[in-house]
C-alpha cells in the first residue's frame, strides 16, 4: 500500500490543481458507495483515478438506506437466487474488511397467523438462504417455537404469534462505509473531491475523454482529462446519460424509502425484528444505541431528487405497521425523534410495482464510451465495483493490450480497521471506555467512537487532549470535527452532523446542543463571515425541523 495521502479541504486548491494538470486513467462520477467502491478497486489495481461528487460524499442514496449489510432474504420470494447468493456471501467479506463498522446483528422473523411466511416455508427458505450465503457456525438459522420467540422479544403479539425464524445479518452506517472506502482509495493514489458537479463531458474523436466540473465552493470551472469515465451517480445516472446524448433503451425507476427514528424507550425491542405489514410488505425495526429505527417504505418517486422528504403518509404507514406488530407499543406522531428519506435507483421494468423491481445492478455503455452503473444494493457494492472495473480492464486489453491485475479488494482493510475479529472491536470499545469514563462519558460514547472511526479514535482522543473547551462533550465533538475537517473533507456543519457522525438521525438532541459551538469553530477555523455562518445555521435548523417530529399541523 502506498503512503497515506492527506485528505483535507485545507488542501482543496491543491487537489483541484492536481485534477486539472493530470491525465487520469479513470474518472468516477459519484461519491456514494458505488463510486467509492469503484475508486478503491481501480486505484488498488494500479489505475490513476479521480472521483468527483456534486454534493457531499454519501449525500444521496448512500446515507439513506436501511443501513444493513444483509443477504436480502425477501428476494427468495422473487426466486432471485443469484442476488441472494452474491450479497449473502459478501456480508462476511465486508465485515472482515471493517469489523468495527459492519457489526453482527441477529434478526428475528416472527411467524404470525395469516402472515407472509409460514413455518415450513420459512424453515426451508432460511435453510436455502444459509446455503446460498455460505453461512456457518452460530450464524446458521434456527427455528423458534412461540415461547422461545417471546423470550427473545416480549413485545411480539402473543395472540397471533406462531413462532419465529432466527438468523444473522450485519448492521452498518452506510455513510461511514462510503467515506472509509474513499479514504482507503486515496492510499492507492486516487484523488477525490466533493461539491464538484460534472456539467459536461470532454470528447476526443467522438469518444468520452474526460469531464468538465464546477466547484461549488469557489465557483471555479475546470476540466479533468481521462481515458475512461464511469458514472456511478445513483438517481442522477439518467441525467448524465442525457448530457451524453445516450439515454436510450433501459432507464431508471426511482422509488422512495423512508425510515422513522424513535427513542429506544418508546420502541424497546431487544434486537432487530423483520416483520409483516398487513399489505404484504416486510419492515425492519432495528435498535441502535439510544434509538430504534423502523423502515422502509417503497413507493414510486417522480419529484425533486435533491429534496426527498418524509411526508405524513409515510409516517402513518410505518407507525401503523409497528403498532400492528407490537400491540403494546401504541406509537404516535409525537414519538418520532428523527427520520430520513432516500431514493433507490432501480432499473425500470414494465408492469412491475416498486416492490417487485429487481435490485440487481446493470452496466450501460454508450456509443461514446460512457460507462454507467445503476441498480444494486449496499451489500453488493464491492462486487458491483469489481464488475465495473472489469469492464474497463477488458477495454484496456482490447484497445491498448494492457492487462490489469484481478480485483483484490476482498483483502484490503478499510481505514480505521486494525481488527482481526469482532471480539477485538468489543475489547477496544471497553479500553476506550476506561479511558474516557473519568471525564463523565458513558459506554454509549465509547461505542459511538469505535463503531464510527475504529482505530482512528486514537487521533480523535489526541485532539481531545489538546483542546481547551470546559464542557467535555463539546470538547470531544470538536475533536471529531477537527478530524473530519483534516481527514474527511468536512466543509460545513451538514457534512459533520449528517454524513460523518450520523447525529441528525441517531442522536438529534446532541445536534441542538452542539450546533452553536460547531458554528463557532467553523468561524474560527475558516474565517467564515457572518453571512455564511447565518446561512449554515438556518440550513441546520431547517434540517432539524424537517427530520424531527411529524404532526398533522405541519402537513
Amino acid at each position: 500500500m502506498k503512503e497515506n495521502i492527506p485528505f483535507s479541504n485545507l488542501d482543496r486548491a491543491g487537489i483541484i490543481k492536481d485534477l486539472q494538470n493530470t491525465e487520469y486513467d479513470l474518472v468516477v462520477i459519484g461519491g456514494g458507495i458505488t463510486g467509492g467502491g469503484i475508486a478503491l478497486d481501480a486505484a488498488s489495481r494500479g489505475l490513476k483515478v479521480a472521483l468527483v461528487e456534486k454534493g457531499d460524499f454519501a449525500s444521496g442514496t448512500s446515507s439513506k438506506s436501511t443501513k444493513l449489510i444483509h443477504g436480502g432474504l425477501r428476494y427468495l420470494k422473487q426466486f432471485d437466487f443469484w442476488l441472494v447468493k452474491e450479497v449473502g456471501s459478501e456480508r462476511a467479506i465486508v465485515h472482515k474488511l471493517a469489523p468495527h463498522l459492519v457489526l453482527p446483528e441477529k434478526m428475528l422473523l416472527p411467524l404470525i397467523e395469516g402472515g407472509s411466511y409460514g413455518k415450513w416455508l420459512t424453515s426451508i427458505g432460511l435453510k436455502v438462504y444459509d446455503i446460498l450465503a455460505q453461512v456457518t457456525g452460530d450464524d446458521k438459522r434456527k427455528m423458534l417455537e412461540k415461547k422461545e420467540a417471546l423470550a427473545l422479544e416480549p413485545l411480539l403479539p402473543k395472540k397471533i404469534l406462531k413462532g419465529a425464524g432466527y438468523y444473522a445479518e450485519y448492521r452498518t452506517d452506510d455513510a461511514r462505509l462510503t467515506i472509509e472506502n474513499i479514504k482507503t482509495s486515496l492510499q492507492y493514489g486516487a484523488k477525490a473531491l466533493n461539491y464538484a458537479e460534472v456539467t459536461e463531458f470532454l470528447y476526443k474523436e467522438d469518444k468520452v475523454a474526460g469531464v468538465k466540473v464546477k466547484d461549488a465552493v469557489s465557483g471555479e470551472e475546470f476540466a479533468i482529462k481521462s481515458s475512461y469515465v464511469i458514472s456511478a451517480a445513483g438517481p442522477w445516472v439518467d441525467e448524465l446519460r442525457t448530457i451524453n446524448n445516450s439515454k436510450k433503451g433501459k432507464r431508471l425507476h426511482l422509488t422512495k424509502g423512508v425510515h422513522l427514528v424513535f427513542p429506544h424507550e418508546k420502541l424497546p425491542v431487544k434486537q432487530s425484528v423483520y416483520f409483516d405489514v398487513p399489505d404484504g410488505r416486510m419492515i425492519f425495526a432495528i435498535p441502535r444505541g439510544k434509538i430504534t429505527y423502523v423502515g422502509t417504505t417503497d413507493t414510486n418517486y417522480n419529484h425533486d431528487k435533491d429534496k426527498v422528504t418524509t411526508d405524513l403518509a409515510d409516517a402513518i404507514y410505518l407507525i401503523s405497521a409497528v403498532n400492528n406488530m407490537f400491540p403494546g407499543i401504541n406509537l404516535e406522531m409525537e414519538d418520532i425523534e428523527s427520520s430520513w428519506a432516500g431514493l433507490r435507483p432501480l432499473i425500470h421494468e414494465e408492469g412491475k410495482s416498486a416492490s417487485e423491481l429487481s435490485r440487481k445492478d446493470e452496466i450501460f455503455t454508450s456509443d461514446s464510451g460512457l460507462i454507467s452503473m445503476a441498480g444494486g444494493k449496499l451489500t453488493g457494492y464491492r462486487k458491483m465495483a469489481e464488475r465495473a472495473v472489469n469492464r474497463i480492464a477488458r477495454k484496456m486489453e482490447e484497445e491498448n493490450e494492457v492487462k490489469l491485475p484481478e480485483c483484490n479488494t476482498s483483502k484490503i482493510p478499510l481505514c480505521g480497521s486494525d481488527f482481526k475479529k469482532f471480539k477485538h472491536v468489543k475489547k477496544y470499545i471497553a479500553e476506550v471506555h476506561e479511558r474516557i469514563a473519568p471525564e463523565g462519558f458513558s459506554e454509549y460514547d465509547s461505542w459511538f467512537l469505535v463503531t464510527n472511526y475504529g482505530k482512528q479514535t486514537e487521533s480523535i482522543l489526541e485532539n481531545y487532549a489538546k483542546l481547551k473547551h470546559k464542557d467535555p462533550r463539546v470538547r470531544l465533538a470538536m475533536a471529531e470535527l477537527h478530524f473530519g475537517i483534516t481527514h474527511e473533507m468536512v466543509l460545513n456543519p451538514m457534512d459533520f452532523f449528517i454524513r460523518r457522525t450520523g447525529r441528525l438521525y441517531f442522536d438529534i438532541h446532541s445536534v441542538r446542543s452542539l450546533l452553536e459551538p460547531v458554528l463557532d469553530e467553523f468561524k474560527k477555523l475558516f474565517k467564515s463571515d457572518a453571512a455564511q455562518i447565518k446561512s449554515w445555521q438556518e440550513t441546520m435548523e431547517r434540517e432539524l425541523e424537517e427530520h424531527s417530529n411529524y404532526s398533522l399541523e405541519r402537513v
